[in-house]
């Protein structure tokens, strides 16, 4: 079965003439988890946070971002992923939390490069080193942090403690704070900063999740 078997054959015929939905549409690529492909959603210069809509594939506004912070990295999420039942129990068996299940989302992904990337709507493939185990009130809301495949600076990197620890800060203070509004009280914390192999498991709970979920399209899809 091929990554994008979800897909056929209907979604590549289609694809001639549309574009395809990022969250279902694009391979998540072969070499998963230790290679994948990502949908960029947000870059630094955005002072707007776009988010995907689910429904009909395309980028909408979620919010102005309120204060000065600004992702510090490329952010969007991986195709083909789901944090569902699996994601949320490892995230519940390794941060010793219960009753965690997962957000719903497909896997969220930060992309570190060099280079400025203007916009988002766009696909890369990065190469996943490790992640934050983010527990947003009793949700599984894990940030895969990833280096751009072939990157100058950090294509080199091959697991998260290879880091600066100034680019964790950054990354840990804008998660912490990104969802922060006048009179209301954030629950989210991140319990443990994991590394590549970590990330691997992750990114692999997830697929499955998405196999899970989306059975019934897949079987549909293909009884054409």
């Amino acid at each position: 079965m091929s990554a994008n078997s979800l897909m056929d054959p209907i979604g590549r015929l289609m694809g001639l003439r549309y574009k395809s939905h990022p969250w279902h549409g694009i391979d998540i690529g072969n070499d998963a988890p230790n290679a994948v492909m990502c949908f960029i959603e947000v870059v630094p210069t955005d002072t707007i946070k776009y988010e995907i809509d689910k429904v009909s594939g395309y980028l909408r506004i979620d919010r102005p971002q309120k204060y000065s912070n600004v992702v510090p990295s490329l952010y969007g999420f991986i195709p083909q992923t789901y944090c569902g039942d699996l994601v949320g129990n490892y995230s519940a068996e390794k941060s010793g939390k219960k009753d965690i299940k997962g957000d719903g989302d497909p896997l969220d992904v930060c992309v570190l490069t060099e280079k400025d990337v203007m916009h988002g709507d766009i696909i890369a493939e990065v190469i996943p080193i490790g992640g934050f185990r983010m527990i947003d009130g009793d949700a599984a809301d894990d940030k895969i942090i990833s280096v751009l495949k072939g990157d100058v600076v950090y294509g080199g990197f091959t697991d998260v403690s290879d880091l600066p620890n100034l680019v964790l800060e950054r990354l840990k203070h804008y998660f912490l704070t990104y969802k922060d509004m006048p009179g209301m009280k954030s629950e989210s914390e991140i319990t443990h900063v994991y590394g590549v192999e970590e990330a691997r498991e992750v990114i692999k709970k997830s697929m499955l999740d998405y196999e899970a979920r989306f059975e019934k399209l897949r079987n549909a899809l293909s009884s054409y």
